[in-house]
């Protein structure tokens, strides 16, 4: 049976694209446009842009694999003509030095191309006649990584999208020994409805979104954000947003620590753990025994705590189900527990609950095999 492969020349560049982008691109589909239909040469690439997706058709040719590839845009933006200016060719065109054996090439075309997409937006903004939009872009202009969107019906504008990051801080840094791949950012998406006259102008649609990665450090669910107060502007409301931003994130970071005191202390009572999430000290799962009974204590500790016990679950290392899959309790959250102890404290208190725990679980593991 034939397979469907991806001529090399394409797939290494393909690779080093998805490998090296700053921000996350992905392959929603692939296909053949050749004469044989088992080399995909042509491919979806789904690109992040101002808190959504837009989606571009990359399309080689197999035959010629050291011609430059075409890029097919969205049905919305066929006004998008980043190389040309009129009827001049653009002086900055990423297709016109292609060398196929490059695998930087198309990483490098694909930047360009979004850099002139983001220019692009912001030029069709701009030249709406809304007077409050046109202020809003003012105060925001100088901002660094905005990025903007207009979405319209019939070829009418109907409303406007910001994407703002936040915090002018590197959040990568404020975690020792995280393995983000990516930038993580924290955007606030404003969204103000265009082409309709108001004589008090509504509040701005608002929503936090943050990298899905940096809630395993601080969750934006958890984020109320401000009300927007009559006659605000963009760039006021900012500052606000960010002050409180600035504040939680911290305490983000300082929680790292209280949780990794626990695991710490449950360590002279349980012994040193099997395994543990050693950056957001999340996770840690020790060896336990209740006379000859022996199971695996896994502690899962929330974005919450100390506010919030950690969940435990028991796992018996002798009991298996029909299937093979080892045992495990219900999730145990009561039990004694105050956010105000101390570590130690903490750690005695769950080692106490567990003494009387382990014999009830060893008993369900038992009537579960009978």
């Amino acid at each position: 049976m034939a397979i469907d492969t991806v001529p090399p020349l394409i797939n290494a560049q393909l690779t080093y694209l998805i490998t090296h982008c700053p921000f996350p691109v992905k392959v929603e589909q692939m296909w053949s446009g050749s004469k044989n239909p088992r080399l995909l040469d042509r491919f979806t690439l789904v690109i992040p842009y101002c808190l959504d997706y837009i989606r571009w058709d990359v399309i080689y040719n197999a035959m010629y694999p050291l011609a430059a590839p075409d890029v097919i845009f969205g049905p919305d933006d066929e006004s998008f003509q980043p190389y040309f200016g009129g009827n001049e060719k653009s002086s900055k065109n990423g297709l016109a030095d292609w060398n196929s054996k490059d695998p930087a090439r198309l990483l490098t075309l694909i930047l360009e191309l979004r850099a002139a997409y983001v220019a692009y937006q912001r030029r069709r903004i701009g030249e709406v006649d809304d007077e409050r939009l046109k202020f809003e872009i003012s105060t925001l202009v100088s901002r660094e990584g905005i990025e903007m969107y207009m979405s319209s019906t019939n070829d009418k504008p109907e409303e406007v999208k910001f994407a703002v990051p936040l915090l002018d801080i590197d959040l990568n840094k404020l975690v020792a020994g995280s393995t983000w791949r990516h930038p993580q950012k924290i955007r606030l998406q404003v969204i103000f409805p265009v082409g309709k006259k108001y004589s008090t102008p509504p509040a701005p649609r608002l929503k936090l979104i943050s990298s899905a990665e940096l809630k395993a450090l601080y969750s934006i669910e958890d984020f109320k954000l401000p009300t927007w107060l009559e006659g605000m502007c963009t760039a006021e409301y900012l500052i606000i947003v960010e002050e409180m931003l600035e504040s939680q994130i911290k305490n983000a970071v300082s929680s790292i620590d209280t949780r990794r005191k626990l695991i710490m202390a449950l360590a002279p009572i349980f012994g040193r753990p099997i395994e543990a999430d050693p950056v957001f000290c999340r996770k840690a799962t020790f060896l336990a025994s209740s006379g000859v009974f022996t199971f695996l204590v896994h502690f899962s500790l929330s974005l919450q705590f100390p506010k919030q016990p950690p969940a435990i679950i028991l796992q018996s290392s002798q009991h298996f189900n029909s299937y093979g899959v080892p045992i495990k309790s219900p999730n145990l959250t009561e039990y004694p527990w105050s956010p105000r102890w101390e570590p130690s404290k903490m750690a005695d208190r769950i080692f106490d609950f567990l003494v009387d725990e382990s014999l009830n679980f060893k008993k369900y593991c038992g009537q579960l095999i009978q």
